[in-house]
Parts: structure tokens; sequence; C-alpha cells
């Protein structure tokens, strides 16, 4: 599968594969909000792909690919780091912001974020390196709290 997401954006520039490397990285850490609570809701999945198509601006195929991807590699990760480094070096805070703000909105989808989903997330926000603060804040901005 990777090999077809590859395939699917050779003919983009240096620059443009940058910036996919980022979006698998990010439909990964979404796909691992999904998961944590081992109950995943339609309200969820729909989010899901409304954040990637917001955040990425890509074609129905290519949403349909890279969530594909971010779930497969989701299920065979280890840990976070991978991911979140390459949101590290390739993105802004602000960018960064923008992620976590996906993941508390997928988390949310369902009207409720299980203990699993926040402690997800803070880890993320974590290796991110976004203070508390903003994670909090980023939280209570979706939640309405």
């Amino acid at each position: 599968m990777l090999k077809a997401m590859l395939d699917l954006f050779k003919e983009s520039s240096d620059n443009d594969q940058e910036t996919h490397t980022v979006e698998l990285a990010t439909a990964t850490l979404f796909s691992e909000i999904i998961r944590a609570d081992r109950d995943i809701q339609q309200a969820e999945l729909d989010t899901y792909r409304e954040k990637l198509a917001a955040q990425f601006g890509l074609s129905d195929h290519e949403l349909d690919t890279l969530m594909q991807e971010g779930q497969e590699m989701a299920e065979d990760a280890v840990d976070f780091v991978q991911f979140t480094q390459v949101i590290n070096e390739k993105c802004s805070n602000e960018q960064k912001i923008t992620i976590l703000k996906g993941l508390w909105q997928v988390a949310y989808a369902d009207n409720e974020i299980a203990p699993i989903e926040e402690h997800t997330v803070r880890r993320i926000a974590d290796l991110l390196y976004i203070p508390h603060s903003q994670f909090i804040k980023t939280k209570l901005d979706v939640t309405g709290e």
C-alpha cells in the first residue's frame, strides 16, 4: 500500500513530497485517536476525513489513499515518535496547533472524550512540544467547555 501511495505522488515536486510525508504522519496520528478507545464511531471517521480534506486539500482519490494508509500505519506503529518527528521537522508551531486541534476534533466527534483518547492526545502534544496551556486551550476550544 505504501508503494501505491508513493506512486500516486511520484510526479510531485520535492517540496510536495515533503508535504505528503506530513500528510501521512498527520493521518496516522488521527487514526491513533480513532483507535484509542477501541470504539470506532462513524462520526469519528467522518471528522477524520473532513479534517484531512480541509488541512491538505486533496482529491477524493488521494484522500481515500491517505486515510487507508494512515489507518494501516497506525495499526503497525509501535510509537508516535516516527510521525511526530516528521511534523516537528516540517511544520511551524501554528501548523502543529492545527494538527492538535484536529486530534481533539476527531476525539470529540462522538460528543465525548474517553480518558484514553485524552491521554493519547496528551502524549502526541508532548512529542510535538506543545505546552500544556495550549493543550488545554485547544481542548476547551473544541469541546466548548
